[in-house]
């Protein structure tokens, strides 16, 4: 489980971090009606992001489109966005990606990506997820050698840029998250699979669950 740090105030405004519950504006029903066919429940991500969900709308169209160009599969994406967000300590994205890489490559190599424990890894795939923690943690030190390491996996120069781009936008939709407050819902506690909240050590603690109503048990 992601570590408990932080102060009893941690939580936010009804899960939205450190700013105020906003006036949904219009666009942010659909944000919120497609988190509940999916997931059963509003995340907490959608809540912060119903103050401007036409910017979340078009950052994840941007992605897809990205994705549609050098064909992204979901265990490409998965070890992608575990890498990348292990590396910057975003706990959110890690719980939410850590179940989806389970489900399409297992739950022990989804914790070993998140431990930066690649042994599980085809050769392409390690190249793929060293480049992501590369990319995040301190891009100005990539160079010609770490792109050549990429080619000799099987990337040509567009996939390379493709994969480059994915990361990117996953570094500013996680830092936005981050930033603001936006704690992991209260859900992973039960649905991330242990082994993935076992590894999950960094970043904001999982949120607590919603209070009972009056009369529940």
């Amino acid at each position: 489980m992601t570590a408990e740090h932080g102060t009893p105030d941690d939580r936010g405004a009804a899960g939205t971090g450190w700013l105020e519950v906003p006036v949904p504006a219009a666009g942010a029903q659909r944000l919120f009606d497609e988190d509940v066919a999916e997931l059963g429940y509003v995340m907490n991500a959608s809540r912060m992001w119903a103050r401007q969900p036409e910017t979340f709308f078009g950052l994840f169209e941007l992605m897809q489109g990205n994705i549609d160009t050098h064909g992204l599969d979901p265990r490409q994406r998965g070890i992608l966005v575990t890498a990348c967000a292990s590396a910057l300590g975003d706990a959110y994205c890690a719980l939410a990606w850590g179940g989806k890489l389970t489900k399409v490559a297992g739950a022990d190599i989804a914790a070993g990506v998140l431990r930066g424990d690649d042994d599980g890894l085809t050769a392409a795939e390690r190249a793929m997820a060293d480049w992501a923690r590369k990319v995040t943690r301190d891009p100005n030190h990539t160079d010609r050698a770490d792109v050549q390491e990429l080619r000799d996996a099987g990337y040509s120069d567009d996939q390379i840029f493709g994969i480059t781009v994915f990361v990117a936008l996953r570094i500013a939709f996680s830092t936005i998250n981050d930033a603001l407050g936006a704690r992991p819902d209260a859900a992973y506690r039960s649905t991330a699979p242990d082994a993935v909240l076992g590894a999950v050590t960094f970043g904001r603690p999982i949120d607590d669950p919603p209070p009972e109503a009056p009369g529940e048990q």
